[in-house]
């Protein structure tokens, strides 16, 4: 991207707030947020955030600067969260480098659950306001009348192209999931190092849960192999250092189905449909574990 093409308010936030206007453009990404990586003057390599301001970006900021400051592998945020416009922006590191770990293996699952676990346990003892609402992906507890959360651009879309066992194990799984009854705590919605922005306030099961089924999704959302999930799941356990009570591991299927159908859902109404066959095929094994 060209800097005569960055957002009218940007090369004025950097002034403001680094130092200087951006001499040059790294890159340049937007899916749910916009994410910019700048060279300022001196040569110093710097990621802008810009998301629509829904309140939540505060929060996941100050526990991202936490765990920073702790020596976890994360970005450290360079400015707090600030308004411009509709907008909540801030600035971080740029760390470069780094692969992503590909796989659904049992194996791969539990090196990913190493680091989730890691995240969580750092997580347990800081402070912040609860970011909500929480990421859609994992907002069964909304407040609608519907299966799913209130999204802008898809409530209005014909709702007939979900397949019927789609919605069916999304309202079974939302229901055990709402039944359960357990404490929130902060953690993420799955991505558990570079998308702060994912951090979530649900039972430590349920996000335990979500990542078991979602850990490979390096690319397009997927649903990992049962087996996977597991030992996913027995793998956070152990390094965790507690076992989960019999209506955790029900949470815990449940929230792995919840967002296999969400995210199904979602793309049905996008430009890339998703396909359901791995739901399709483990629906009823995970409802069967979930109690649901």
């Amino acid at each position: 991207m060209p800097l005569e093409d960055l957002p009218d308010w940007l090369p004025a936030w950097c002034l403001d707030h680094l130092g200087g206007e951006p001499a040059d453009v790294l890159f340049q990404l937007q899916q749910v947020s916009m994410v910019f990586g700048l060279r300022l003057p001196g040569g110093t390599d710097v990621v802008v955030k810009a998301r629509a301001d829904d309140g939540r970006a505060v929060s996941c900021v100050a526990a991202q600067a936490r765990l920073a400051e702790r020596g976890f592998p994360c970005a450290r945020p360079l400015t707090p969260v600030v308004g411009v416009g509709s907008l909540a922006v801030h600035a971080e590191e740029f760390r470069p480098g780094g692969e992503v770990l590909q796989g659904d293996s049992p194996d791969v699952a539990a090196r990913c659950a190493e680091v989730f676990a890691r995240l969580m346990t750092e997580l347990a003892d800081v402070t912040v306001a609860p970011p909500l609402p929480n990421p859609p992906w994992v907002r069964w507890d909304h407040t609608g009348s519907g299966v799913w959360p209130a999204i802008d651009g898809l409530d209005t879309r014909d709702q007939s192209a979900v397949p019927a066992y789609v919605v069916d194990t999304a309202v079974r799984a939302r229901g055990r999931l709402l039944a359960a009854g357990l404490p929130c705590v902060l953690g993420h919605a799955v991505w558990a190092v570079h998308d702060w922005d994912s951090l979530a306030w649900q039972p430590e099961a349920a996000l335990a849960g979500a990542a078991s089924g979602a850990f490979a999704s390096a690319g397009p959302p997927t649903l990992a192999p049962i087996e996977s999930s597991e030992a996913f799941l027995v793998a956070y356990q152990d390094i965790r250092g507690r076992l989960f009570t019999a209506v955790e591991q029900e949470i815990a299927w449940a929230a792995s189905l919840w967002m296999a159908a969400y995210n199904i859902w979602e793309a049905l109404h996008g430009d890339t449909p998703l396909s359901g066959d791995a739901l399709r095929a483990q629906a009823a094994e995970r409802l069967r574990r979930a109690n649901a």
